[in-house]
């Protein structure tokens, strides 16, 4: 019988499918790979850039969604927990190829922190279902995606202000940090709430040839 027809937990979530082993040691290394695997590909869309008006758009807050979805609240939040400190510790890893601890006093760093918790966010959405059906994966997504901005503005705005000691007002910093990033933001929850449920899709439809 299969994992997803034997399992009465809604809890799976993609990542259970390619492994679930019951012997804590080697669950620990699986997890650790989970981790770094999805510290990998945020670092890989983070360079991914689409041209649009008035910003372009990366892909770095849909790996974000992604890999919290596909590993869960707790290893999707670890894995962009490593995503943060790998890129402080000078790997290139953040947008535009950078990373250094000098990422701290750029303005856009508390949008970095608030991946975490987009993540968490993101995973505690799929660990209930609702990454399996692309209305309630977009809702979820959506939510995960406001979570970074809950996070960067603040930030921005003490960097902007308190250490760049420039004159940000409250609607100069929602020009800057928000509004350019609203269509964005919407365009990237709906490819994830496509991604993920087309990948569910895919596994049921394998999970029935398997079964006939």
């Amino acid at each position: 019988m299969s994992a997803i027809a034997a399992s009465p937990d809604r809890r799976l979530v993609l990542a259970d499918l390619i492994a679930r082993p019951t012997d804590r040691a080697r669950a620990l290394a699986v997890d650790a790979a989970f981790v770094l695997a999805g510290a990998a590909v945020v670092a890989v869309l983070a360079q991914v850039e689409i041209p649009l008006w008035p910003v372009p758009i990366t892909g770095q807050t849909l790996g974000v969604i992604v890999v919290g979805a596909a590993l869960g609240a707790w290893r999707g939040a670890a894995a962009l927990t490593t995503y943060l400190v790998l890129g402080l510790a000078g790997l290139p890893i953040f947008a535009e190829f950078t990373g250094t601890i000098a990422a701290v006093t750029k303005p856009s760093f508390g949008f970095i922190v608030g991946f975490i918790v987009s993540a968490f966010v993101a995973g505690w959405f799929a660990e209930r279902a609702w990454d399996r059906k692309p209305l309630l994966a977009f809702a979820g997504f959506a939510i995960a995606s406001v979570i970074p901005f809950l996070f960067g503005v603040p930030y921005m705005a003490y960097i902007l202000n308190s250490v760049l000691g420039l004159d940000y007002g409250f609607w100069q910093v929602l020009e800057v940090g928000v509004l350019p990033f609203i269509l964005g933001g919407f365009i990237k929850a709906g490819l994830a709430a496509l991604i993920i449920p087309g990948a569910w899709a895919l596994v049921r439809a394998a999970d029935k040839r398997k079964g006939a």
